[in-house]
């Protein structure tokens, strides 16, 4: 194969990565006087959205099939559809980008959007565990800086390093088990590993490097209990970075930990039904998808920020999903694909009412959103069916998403064996519509706090110069009241 067939099968990755560079050229740009100018954010945001653009009519043009060295880059029906969902992502992350004020150096920003978007569509387009695993470190360090990128927060940070030791030990963990794998194997194909291991009993090492597999994408979803990066990485993040973390990372992680034990480590597989638990990863799966319910919803309860509400959700949410990788089949793998789908657009809207709302009111706590509905209804009209739809109420989406993935773990095996962990599910789902009605009761029933005064300076004695340096902040009518009473 010449490299320019190469070139044209990977069309997509390199207009993506082409738009990157441009954008970082045009963020050097000084349309002005002053270093941050308006039009040179607006341009770069211009340029990646074209760009973006641009890399899904490539992948509309893309065969309808095709393999490249041993399964490093794969082309079908499926990988297009989810490279342009995750392109759909990023351009919905750079639309959000735009209403952040507080993000600095745009061009950068952005070109790191754009790199980790690079990442995704290698983990979504590859069968192979060498290009899996470079996808999954050139998405990480850009979600790593991204997390970090605002500097006039301390959470932000913060957030940043928890994301970065949490995701190294991950990546540790991921790249351990799969040279276990590879040595068991003698291959890194998924096709090749499959037929390796149908012809030989599972093994102890093998089984360690299957799990310490898993626990390394554990992370990635934010599943319990490797769950502690996401709610110091989704309240102190840029709200844009929160976004496409919850969304398009969580898209190519489901996708690619589908792919690794439905297509790899099928042989393998074993039961987690309640009447016949066999050893393999899917009893693995099912204890991360039980805690990842229970430890999910029930700290949620108690949160107060909605961001942080929204983190500890999509911990509960990765164990919605893990079910139908549980399930296996051709079923329960459609069905989780199609719920992290319906999950990360619903999500992406949530965050956007978010940013809105922070912009306007300054925090993102569920007090910022009371009176909401007077304000903006339209927002509050948004952010109640995004909530409703995580909740899983019908006719909105994350109801099919959750009814697709309990009928098909109800049918997987027999004698209904995960009957037991859908039936935890479901408990699951009557706990997060409390906490998800919670923020609708604040939005739509709550009024908003008195707006803060400052007292106006004067002299007024010997306490003249404190109230002069203090701006007390209390009430209208108690300044009124203050004021009068004053000599």
């Amino acid at each position: 194969m010449s490299y320019l067939e190469l070139l044209k099968l990977a069309a997509p990755e390199a207009t993506v990565a082409v738009t990157a560079l441009a954008v970082l050229a045009v963020g050097l740009i000084r349309w002005g006087e002053t270093p941050s100018n308006r039009r040179s954010s607006a341009f770069c945001s211009a340029v990646a959205g074209l760009g973006l653009a641009a890399a899904v009519g490539a992948v509309v043009m893309l065969p309808q099939s095709a393999t490249l060295f041993g399964g490093m880059l794969v082309i079908t029906p499926l990988t297009s559809l989810f490279k342009i969902i995750c392109l759909a992502l990023a351009f919905f992350t750079v639309v959000l980008a735009r209403t952040d004020l507080s993000s600095r150096n745009r061009g950068e920003y952005l070109a790191l959007v754009l790199l980790a978007t690079i990442g995704l569509m290698l983990l979504v387009g590859s069968e192979e565990l060498l290009m899996i695993f470079i996808g999954l470190e050139l998405t990480g360090l850009s979600l790593y800086v991204m997390t970090a990128f605002d500097k006039t927060d301390i959470r932000s940070a913060e957030a940043g390093l928890k994301y970065f030791l949490f995701g190294s030990t991950a990546s540790a963990f991921t790249l351990f088990g799969l040279s276990l794998i590879y040595g068991m194997s003698g291959t890194t194909g998924l096709a090749v590993i499959a037929q390796k291991l149908s012809a030989q009993p599972i093994s102890p090492l093998l089984f360690a490097g299957i799990v310490m597999t898993l626990v390394g994408f554990a992370f990635k979803i934010a599943a319990a209990p490797f769950h502690l990066w996401a709610p110091d990485a989704y309240q102190g993040a840029p709200v844009p970075s929160a976004a496409f973390i919850a969304s398009g990372s969580k898209v190519a992680s489901f996708v690619v930990l589908g792919k690794i034990v439905l297509v790899g480590f099928g042989p393998d597989k074993g039961s987690a039904a309640w009447h016949a638990m066999i050893s393999g990863w899917a009893p693995v799966l099912a204890v991360l998808a039980a805690l990842s319910i229970l430890i999910g919803n029930l700290v949620a309860l108690a949160q107060s920020n909605v961001r942080r509400l929204l983190a500890y959700s999509a911990v509960a949410h990765a164990g919605y999903t893990l079910l139908g990788l549980v399930a296996g089949g051709r079923d329960g793998f459609s069905a989780t694909l199609f719920y992290t789908t319906v999950y990360a657009f619903t999500l992406v809207g949530a965050f956007g009412v978010v940013a809105l709302v922070r912009r306007e009111t300054g925090g993102d706590d569920l007090i910022n959103f009371a009176g909401l509905r007077a304000r903006s209804p339209l927002l509050a009209g948004c952010m109640s069916i995004f909530m409703l739809s995580l909740a899983g109420l019908p006719p909105l989406a994350g109801f099919f998403g959750k009814f697709y993935l309990f009928i098909a773990a109800l049918r997987a095996g027999e004698n209904h064996g995960l009957l037991w962990l859908v039936a935890l599910a479901l408990l699951g789902s009557l706990v997060s519509l409390y906490y998800y009605l919670i923020v609708l009761k604040v939005i739509f029933v709550d009024e908003p706090a008195q707006h803060e005064t400052s007292l106006p300076r004067r002299n007024v004695g010997e306490g003249g110069d404190f109230l002069q340096r203090v701006s007390l902040s209390v009430p209208g009518p108690l300044v009124a009241h203050i004021i009068a009473s004053l000599p």
